[in-house]
């Protein structure tokens, strides 16, 4: 019992109740966890952000549980519900992408990463940086070396490519990969952290940083567990990362012919003999040159060498040299598809690039990928080097001019904004917040909707950048409001993070004042809390109550000022908490039959009075808390919306529990189990059976 109640057991007990609980099942928890606090201090306590902060309280807490056993009694009971931060199970075995078949020498550095794999731990993280030129192949040696070594690795291999993605998102990649569900990421960057380096902390496995651009970029992804060894991959070296530095050049002359002769047939090097000095000379030793001459050469008609360049890029001149032996229509697509670094060009895109039937698009990207001059990253999926698409881009503005090229990027930005609305008014088909103009976009149910959105999330930010820089602020705002279903339904609110942003600010810039301004510093607010950002989150919500305000639209004022309220929740301010309920409950009163959301009252009414009941049982006041909870289940039950019943019914027992009162909580806890079957809410019956274990066992 006393190590349940020292103060890095209850510093623990917080910090698993900040990032063991999420979803719906979490935020109640910590909510919860803030009243207990409360109650055990006799005063309001701000709730902590990070560790420092969260021993603070937790030495708090230990002061106070010493002088008062009841008060110690109250919080054994939270605790032993609450999973403290160790070592996560059950966790998946991954691997990396395949490694290409013609790998050729690179002994040197392979006996170096061999090194820094076997030599002895003492504490400074096993690390290495791979660093050389675009077309150089250090992410292909990163992948070769990590092949040859499964056996060293049996808890698997880790890859991200970080060419897209900041830290947090980075983060989320690689604990999805590792298996984890989407409701037990943590939202903010800590809580990732954290729960990364407890996942590989007594593991054996390799992770792969690829396409690095700064140590800012995976300081956070870095771990010195013992058996993890860890490969970054760059350009050029990272000054203060600490890494065995291995530099990836060039191929000396044998094996850069032993490598042509490895792609091509025995019979066409044989053929070319007399071209392929010229050919060597012309590639440098750069693997992504040779590899795309020993294509060429392979070609039934085989084009001559060109002389060699006096001073020319390697790369750039292979992708000249591919790029001339295309047919006119692969050529037009290559140019108008590389407009812009779309994250993942399918078919679809590509047609609307080149407005050309979707069918010839697919075929014409097939022959882009197999002369090198777009990467395959999944299933129908490409993208591009940075080389090759800066190639596309000079030759589009020399080709296709200004005007052609820019209709080239708006068509690809429409659909993309089409498919962004009809995909969020499939997910959410009863939301007002969901944008209502026109798509041609179908789905066939609200799970299809979601899947899309999060399938082209990367893409749709990106098409947010491209909007803006083509002063399209309606298409960008457009774009920005239909994120809403993903970053409510999906998580990946690292990803829309940066959209929501540029949309909010465009917002402020062109659109002040109006309903489209208050809804996306909401949604901006929305995905600022739940990334703990909680004073960046005010701003924000403030913002959208002002715009909305400003608009006469009382149905998104009301909806701002219950956000600040949940935010004061999450904070633990639960006297604030209750006053923004209330505020919120007087404008929903003013909403009459005819005015904009009155349809909507019934259930906005019960959800904040669920809310409502959450701050007063925080605050002590259990019988007004209960009364309001009660309502609210009783709009649910006739509703017959199993979720939010259940996290009404989870509200009511946990009160129960806390008032002594196991039997009366034991029915409510059943029921909740039962009306969540259906509803793939793992953590939720989770914490629903470990409340259940509070109403059978004894203290």
């Amino acid at each position: 019992m006393m190590d349940l109640l020292s103060v890095g057991a209850i510093s623990g007990v917080l910090a698993g109740v900040g990032t063991g609980f999420l979803g719906e099942a979490g935020k109640s928890a910590w909510v919860y966890a803030g009243g207990l606090v409360r109650r055990i201090a006799g005063r309001e306590v701000a709730a902590p952000t990070t560790p420092g902060e969260r021993d603070d309280v937790a030495r708090l807490v230990h002061q106070r549980l010493r002088e008062d056993p009841r008060l110690a009694d109250a919080w054994l009971s939270f605790a032993r519900t609450v999973p403290v931060p160790g070592t996560v199970q059950g966790l998946l075995r991954p691997s990396l992408p395949p490694s290409p078949r013609y790998f050729t020498d690179r002994e040197k550095a392979i006996k170096k990463l061999d090194k820094e794999a076997t030599r002895t731990f003492d504490g400074r993280p096993r690390l290495a940086l791979l660093h050389g030129p675009e077309g150089m192949g250090s992410s292909t040696l990163a992948l070769h070396w990590g092949w040859r070594q499964t056996a060293r690795y049996p808890d698997g291999q880790l890859y991200v490519d970080l060419r897209d993605l900041g830290p947090e998102a980075a983060l989320g990649n690689l604990l999805r990969q590792l298996g984890l569900p989407e409701e037990g990421i943590p939202h903010s960057a800590q809580g990732r952290v954290d729960l990364l380096r407890r996942c590989l902390a007594d593991r054996r496995l390799l992770l792969v940083l690829d396409h690095v651009r700064s140590v800012a970029q995976i300081e956070p992804l870095l771990t010195s567990a013992p058996a993890v060894f860890t490969i970054v991959v760059a350009r050029r070296p990272l000054v203060g990362l600490g890494a065995q530095s291995v530099h990836v050049g060039p191929l000396d002359r044998g094996d850069a012919r032993l490598m042509v002769e490895r792609i091509a047939d025995e019979s066409v090097v044989s053929a070319s003999r007399g071209v392929l000095p010229a050919v060597l000379d012309r590639c440098a030793g750069i693997p992504y040159a040779l590899h795309a001459a020993a294509l060429r050469l392979s070609l039934p008609e085989r084009p001559e060498a060109p002389a060699v360049p006096a001073s020319d890029d390697p790369v750039r001149a292979a992708v000249e040299d591919s790029y001339r032996l295309l047919t006119p229509a692969a050529a037009r697509l290559f140019r108008l598809a590389g407009l812009r670094q779309w994250p993942a060009l399918d078919a679809a895109t590509a047609a609307r690039a080149a407005d050309i039937e979707e069918s010839e698009a697919a075929g014409l990207l097939e022959h882009l990928s197999e002369a090198l001059l777009i990467e395959r990253t999944g299933i129908g999926r490409y993208r591009y080097r940075p080389s090759v698409r800066a190639h596309a881009e000079r030759m589009a503005a020399e080709t296709d001019r200004i005007p052609a090229c820019s209709a080239a990027v708006t068509r690809v930005v429409e659909r993309y904004r089409d498919l962004a609305v009809g995909a969020a008014r499939a997910a959410l088909p009863e939301s007002w917040r969901v944008p209502s103009a026109p798509s041609s976009f179908t789905f066939p149910d609200h799970g299809a909707a979601v899947a899309a959105l999060v399938a082209e999330a990367s893409s749709l930010v990106e098409a947010v950048r491209t909007a803006e820089e083509f002063h399209d602020w309606d298409t960008a705002a457009l774009l920005g409001q239909a994120l809403w279903p993903l970053q409510l339904k999906a998580g990946h609110l690292d990803v829309v993070l940066p959209a929501l942003e540029t949309a909010a600010r465009i917002a402020d810039e062109h659109f002040p004042g109006t309903r489209t301004a208050g809804a996306l510093h909401f949604q901006l607010a929305h995905c600022l809390m739940e990334s703990i950002r909680w004073e960046e989150a005010e701003r924000e919500v403030r913002a959208a109550a002002r715009d909305e305000r400003a608009a006469g639209h009382v149905r998104g004022h009301a909806s701002a000022v219950e956000m600040l309220g949940i935010l004061r929740l999450r904070q633990w301010r639960f006297d604030d908490a209750y006053a923004c309920f209330e505020e919120a409950h007087s404008l929903y009163d003013t909403i009459g039959p005819g005015d904009m959301g009155y349809g909507d009252m019934p259930r906005a009414l019960a959800l904040l009075d669920r809310h409502r009941g959450h701050a007063l049982g925080q605050l002590g006041r259990p019988e007004a808390a209960e009364e309001y909870l009660q309502r609210a289940l009783d709009f649910f039950r006739g509703r017959r919306e199993a979720y939010n019943t259940a996290r009404t019914l989870t509200d009511l027992a946990t009160f129960r529990l806390d008032a002594g009162e196991p039997r009366a909580a034991l029915p409510l806890i059943d029921e909740a189990i039962g009306l969540l079957g259906a509803e793939n809410a793992d953590p939720h019956v989770r914490r629903l059976r470990e409340l259940r274990e509070r109403c059978v066992t004894p203290e």
